[in-house]
C-alpha cells in the first residue's frame, strides 16, 4: 500500500514523499496535495481575524471545520458553498512562520498541516486595517485646539456582513519587570459602536470612556460582523492600527492636559529608575551615515526617517537617515537606534531633539517573543513610545525623556570586515587578497567555529552569447546556516532570483521582510536579498549579467575565527590560502596550484545545504562529484590583437583585470559590465567600513557653550564662557588620533 501525507506532511516516507522537494521530483505520496495545504493569502498581522483560503484541497460542504495553531490554539473555520475551507488567523504574540492544522471530524483528528506568516503590526499593508483618519487628531484628541469629529475608515469588503460592531480593546503587561510572571494581554475594553451599517465610515464625537476604561491609554479599535459577540476571540476582524487613546481619557485628562501627562512623565521617570539599565549592553551606533548603510548585517533602515524616501524624519528634526540595530541585546532585548544628518554626522540627544533615542523594548519584537520585553510592537510602545507622548508631546518635558533615552555615540563601534565573490568567480576575501578560482561544483565560502556559520556556493559552467559552453563557471546558487537557524537558499532561476526556505520557495509577494530561526530575511524591490543572522553577520545577494554577486559581511568577533574560500579573517594576507589541515599556500601561487586549493574546499553531501529538487541538480552535484576534477577552465586568456573584441573591451574595462578577463572568457561586454560594477561596489564597500576614530562626545562647561558636534577624528570643539565669566583649561580642543581630545576640560 501507498504511504499517505496525513499527518505527515515534511516527512520523507518509505514509499514516497511528503516533503516539498517532492513535486519537481515526481516522488509525492498520491494525497501530498489533500493533507500538504498550500494557503491564501498565506500572511496577516499577529493581532489576528484574517480569514485565508485553503486552495489545493476541496472538503465536504457538511464538514466541521477547526483550526489549530501551535497545537494549542483553536480557531473556527468554515466551508464556502464551493467547497473551499477557510481558516480564521488567530491572535499571536510573535511573528515568523506559524504552523497549523485542520480537523474536519470537529477537532478529533488534525490531518491536515500547513504554515501561516504572523507578521508585526506595522508591516501589514494599510488596506488590511481600518484607518484612523488624521491619526494625529486621535492621539492629541482633548490638547489645546483638538477636538470636534473623530473619522474610522475600512474597505467594505473586508467583512461579510450588513452590520458590524467596533470594539476598543487595550494593551497591558502584568507582573514583575524581567521575571518569569511578567505577562502581556490584549484586552477586550468596550464596544464603542454597536450594529452599525457596514457602509466602510464612521464618524463621532468621543466622549471619555465610562469609569475604569479611561485610565488604558494605550489600545487598538476591531471592527466585527454583528453575529459574534462582545470581545470574543480570534474571529473575522479588522483592527486599525495601535495609537495612543487620547480621544478616550478622562475628564482629568481633558481638563488638563498637560498636568495630567506631566504626573505620568515623573511616574514614568520613577518607574525606570527602578528597571535594569539595558543601555550598558546594547551595540555602540555607526560613526557616520556610510558606515551605517554599508553594516546590512547588523543596522537596518528605520522606516521613520530613510533618506531613499525622502527623509521624512518627523520625530527627528535635523535628520536625513536613521537606522536601527537588527538584533535586540541579548538580556534585556532592548533596541538601538542612530540618526545622521545631512553632512553624513551622527546627532545626539545631548546636543539636539533630533538625536536617535535607544529603545527598552526593540521594536520588532525578539525571539523566543510570547512574554514581554519581546513582544512584537507592543513591548516598545508601552516603554518608550506612549512614554514620549507623556513627556514630549503631551507635555513639555522632554528633556526628562531624553534623560532616560539618552543617544549612543560611536566609541566603541568597529565596522564588520567584507568579502565578495562576482562573475567567473573571483573572490575578494576579507583581508583585502583577491583571486579567481573556475571550479565547477559547490564549496564552502565561509565557515567559523565560532557561530558554526556556513555559507556554500554553487558554481555552473558559463555559456558564450550563441548557447555553447564556455571554459570558465560561474556563481548559480548559494546556501548557507549559522547554529541551527533556518536554511536559506538563493538561486538563479530563468532570469530572476528564487529564494528558498528549508528546501521550500518563498514567495515575496505579500512579504518582504520576514522573520525567522536565526535570522531575518529581507528581499528588495530590484531583487537584492539580505540575510541578517542573529550573530550579526550579513549575506548579501544580486544577480547581475546571469550569475549571482554574493557579499559576506562578518562582525570583529568573527576575527582568527574563518576558513574557506573567503580565506582567514585575521588582516593578514600572507595566510588567505589555508587548507583545512591548516597548512598554508604562497600567496604567489600559480592559478593551477590555486584551483587546487579551490577543489580541496569542495562540500560532501553530508554537509551540504543545498537543495537538490530535479534530475539536473541529483545527477550533477549530488550523486556526482562534488568538484568536476575533469573540468578544466581557461586559466589566463589570451588577448589577440586582431580580435575586434578586445578594442570595446579596453574601452568598457580599463584597467580592471577582471572585468578583462570575464570578458575575453565568456566572449561578452555584458558580463564584463556586471564584473566591473560589481568590483567597484566591493571597493566602495570596504572604503565605507574604514574604522573612524571618534573621540567621544563633549560637554559644554557650565556658565558656557560649544561649538561643534561633530567627535570624530580631526574635528575641533571651542568653548565660550556666558557674559561676566572667564575660561580656565583648553580653549580649543582636538579629536585625536589615540581616540582623546587634546587639552584639558575647560571651565568658566
Amino acid at each position: 500500500a501507498q504511504d499517505s501525507c496525513a499527518h505527515q506532511c515534511g516527512e520523507l516516507l518509505g514509499t514516497c514523499s511528503c516533503q516539498v522537494t517532492c513535486q519537481s521530483l515526481g516522488i509525492c505520496c498520491p494525497d501530498y496535495k489533500e493533507f500538504c495545504l498550500q494557503i491564501s493569502p498565506y500572511s496577516g498581522s499577529l493581532m489576528g481575524g484574517k480569514d485565508f483560503l485553503i486552495e489545493n484541497t476541496a472538503f465536504n460542504v457538511s464538514s466541521v471545520i477547526t483550526c489549530r495553531f501551535k497545537q494549542s490554539i483553536i480557531t473556527s473555520g468554515y466551508v464556502a458553498k464551493d467547497g473551499k475551507a477557510h481558516c480564521i488567523s488567530p491572535l499571536l504574540y510573535e511573528t515568523g512562520f506559524i504552523p497549523f492544522d485542520v480537523s474536519t471530524d470537529d477537532g478529533l483528528t488534525f490531518p491536515y498541516s500547513g504554515t501561516w506568516l504572523s507578521v508585526h503590526h506595522s508591516k501589514v499593508s494599510d488596506g488590511e486595517k481600518c484607518t484612523l483618519v488624521n491619526e494625529t487628531k486621535w492621539q492629541y484628541y482633548g490638547t489645546p485646539n483638538t477636538d470636534g469629529n473623530l473619522t474610522l475608515t475600512w474597505t467594505q469588503q473586508a467583512l461579510a456582513a450588513t452590520h458590524i460592531n467596533i470594539e476598543v480593546w487595550g494593551y497591558q503587561e502584568t507582573g514583575d519587570s524581567y521575571s518569569e510572571n511578567w505577562l502581556a494581554e490584549w484586552k477586550y475594553l468596550y464596544t464603542l459602536a454597536r450594529e452599525i451599517p457596514n457602509t466602510g465610515k464612521f464618524s463621532f464625537i468621543p466622549v471619555p470612556a465610562n469609569g475604569n476604561y479611561s485610565t488604558w491609554d494605550f489600545g487598538i479599535l476591531r471592527i466585527t460582523p454583528r453575529s459574534y459577540s462582545d470581545g470574543q476571540s480570534n474571529i473575522p476582524s479588522v483592527w486599525s492600527s495601535e495609537h495612543a487613546l487620547a480621544w478616550h481619557l478622562g475628564k482629568d485628562f481633558r481638563n488638563d492636559p498637560n498636568a495630567w501627562a506631566t504626573a505620568k512623565c515623573v511616574e514614568w521617570q520613577r518607574k525606570e529608575e527602578k528597571l535594569p539599565d539595558f543601555m550598558e549592553e546594547i551595540i555602540d551606533c555607526p560613526c557616520t551615515l556610510a558606515q551605517a548603510r554599508a553594516d546590512i548585517g547588523r543596522f537596518h533602515t528605520d522606516y521613520g526617517c530613510d533618506i531613499e524616501k525622502g527623509s521624512v524624519c518627523t520625530y527627528h528634526p535635523g535628520a536625513v537617515h536613521c537606522v536601527r540595530a537588527i538584533q535586540a541585546s541579548p538580556q534585556y532585548a532592548a533596541g538601538q537606534q542612530c540618526c545622521y544628518d545631512s553632512t553624513g554626522t551622527q546627532i545626539l540627544t545631548r546636543d539636539s531633539t533630533g538625536g536617535s533615542t535607544p529603545d527598552r523594548g526593540h521594536d520588532w519584537g525578539s525571539p523566543p517573543f510570547l512574554k514581554p520585553p519581546r513582544i512584537p510592537g507592543f513591548s516598545h510602545w508601552l516603554y518608550d513610545v506612549i512614554s514620549f507622548y507623556y513627556c514630549c508631546l503631551w507635555s513639555d518635558n522632554c528633556h526628562v525623556y531624553m534623560k532616560k533615552r539618552p543617544s549612543s555615540d560611536c566609541k566603541t563601534y568597529h565596522p564588520p570586515r567584507a568579502a565578495s565573490a562576482f562573475g567567473d568567480p573571483h573572490f575578494l576575501t576579507f583581508d583585502g587578497l583577491n583571486f579567481t578560482f573556475k571550479g565547477q561544483g559547490e564549496y564552502t565560502l565561509v565557515e567559523s567555529d565560532l557561530t558554526s556559520l556556513r555559507v556554500q556556493g554553487r558554481t555552473q559552467q558559463v555559456h558564450f552569447p550563441n548557447g555553447t559552453e564556455a571554459q570558465v563557471t560561474g556563481l548559480s546558487a548559494v546556501a548557507m546556516q549559522e547554529n541551527n537557524s533556518d536554511v536559506i537558499e538563493v538561486r538563479y532561476s530563468e532570469e530572476h532570483l528564487e529564494v528558498l526556505l528549508n528546501q521550500k520557495v518563498v514567495n515575496f509577494s505579500e512579504q518582504s521582510w520576514m522573520d525567522l530561526k536565526g535570522l531575518f530575511l529581507h528581499s528588495m524591490a530590484d531583487q537584492n536579498i539580505t540575510v541578517m543572522f542573529s550573530s550579526g553577520s550579513g549575506v548579501e545577494i544580486r544577480g547581475s549579467g546571469g550569475f549571482l554577486t554574493l557579499t559576506v559581511l562578518l562582525p570583529e568577533k568573527f576575527m582568527n575565527h574563518t576558513q574557506g574560500l573567503f580565506g582567514v579573517m585575521n588582516g593578514n594576507t600572507e595566510d588567505e590560502y589555508t587548507f583545512k589541515n591548516k597548512t598554508t599556500m604562497s600567496v604567489h601561487a600559480s592559478p593551477q596550484q590555486l584551483f587546487e586549493f579551490g577543489a580541496h574546499w569542495a562540500v560532501e553531501n553530508g554537509t551540504s545545504l543545498f537543495t537538490y529538487d530535479t534530475e539536473y541538480l541529483l545527477n550533477n552535484f549530488f550523486f556526482g562529484e562534488k568538484h568536476n576534477a575533469s573540468f578544466l577552465p581557461v586559466f589566463i586568456p589570451y588577448e589577440d590583437p586582431a580580435d575586434p573584441l578586445v578594442k570595446e573591451m579596453v574601452l568598457l574595462c580599463g584597467s580592471d583585470s577582471f572585468c578583462r578577463f570575464d570578458v575575453l572568457t565568456t566572449r561578452s561586454l555584458e558580463v564584463g559590465r556586471s564584473t566591473k560594477l560589481s568590483h567597484q561596489n566591493h571597493k566602495l564597500l570596504v572604503e565605507n567600513l574604514q574604522p573612524v576614530i571618534s573621540c567621544g562626545w563633549l560637554d559644554h562647561p557650565t556658565n558656557g557653550r560649544k561649538n561643534g558636534t561633530n567627535y570624530l577624528l580631526g574635528s575641533t570643539i571651542s568653548f565660550i564662557c556666558n557674559q561676566g565669566y572667564e575660561l580656565t583649561g583648553t580653549k580649543e580642543r582636538i579629536c585625536q588620533v589615540t581616540g582623546t581630545w587634546s587639552g584639558d576640560t575647560p571651565n568658566c
